[in-house]
């Protein structure tokens, strides 16, 4: 039973060319973006703020491979340029473009586990539902 308002792992998923290749239990994002000050001569502080580019950073954990992923023998480590679709009540949002920076796997025999995934996307694209 899902809460009303609150991601499951239906919810979160990983998606290569518009097809869902594994769900994901839970996830945390991290945006940072960069400034950089404008100064002027004679000026004491900066004059103003040129903002830099946002880098999204998304830690995903418990990623479990769809049975259509298992069947085409999707291969994780070898995955670029896909995106990352979380669903919410009043929007949805996507990380598109994305690259692993890292993996940490662990898993019985035969299944397609992977305990922890972090990702870096190059977008972040809001929409409602």
């Amino acid at each position: 039973m899902s809460i009303p308002g609150f991601p499951t792992s239906s919810d979160i998923y990983l998606e290569v060319d518009g097809v869902r290749v594994a769900v994901v239990q839970s996830y945390t994002a991290r945006t940072t973006k960069s400034s950089t000050a404008v100064e002027a001569f004679g000026e004491s502080e900066p004059v103003a703020t040129v903002p830099g580019q946002a880098a999204h950073v998304i830690e995903l954990t418990r990623l479990y491979a769809t049975d259509e992923a298992i069947r085409d023998g999707v291969d994780f480590y070898s995955m670029k340029d896909f995106s990352l679709v979380i669903c919410k009540p009043d929007k949805k949002i996507i990380y598109s473009d994305c690259q692993w920076s890292a993996i940490q796997e662990s898993a019985s025999i035969g299944s397609m586990v992977l305990e922890k995934v972090t990702l870096v996307a190059s977008r972040r694209i809001e929409t409602g539902v």
